[in-house]
């Protein structure tokens, strides 16, 4: 079993490209030994973006803080915190936050995906 802040997984902050402003943390993944999904949590700073991408398989998404937007079937769609997001499989998707405050979100992924 693995608890502990999620905080303390280690970060990978991108600083510059189209993520930049953008901190990743797999925070239970292949390391875990977790044979069946990765858990990450993606932390977006004020104007920062997702990946703008699609890949073949589903994804499910928790709002854990802030706001921001989310693309969906090409228009930008506004999420909260305690929000959820479903994304099928080859559905090209990112997420925005133009907030002062972070967007932080949890994401589900198979564990056959690359984890970061």
């Amino acid at each position: 079993m693995k608890i502990m802040p999620y905080t303390e997984a280690r970060p990978r902050v991108y600083d510059s490209g189209e993520m930049k402003g953008t901190t990743a943390r797999v925070v239970i993944g292949k390391a875990d030994g977790a044979n069946h999904f990765c858990m990450r949590v993606f932390e977006l700073s004020e104007g920062a973006v997702s990946h703008h991408h699609a890949h073949p398989f589903e994804h499910e998404v928790f709002v854990h803080a802030g706001r921001g937007e989310i693309l969906c079937e090409g228009a930008w769609v506004p999420v909260k915190k305690g929000d959820i997001i479903f994304i099928p499989e080859n559905e090209t998707h990112q997420l925005r936050n133009f907030n002062p405050d972070p967007l932080v979100f949890v994401c589900l992924i198979p564990s056959s995906a690359p984890e970061l």
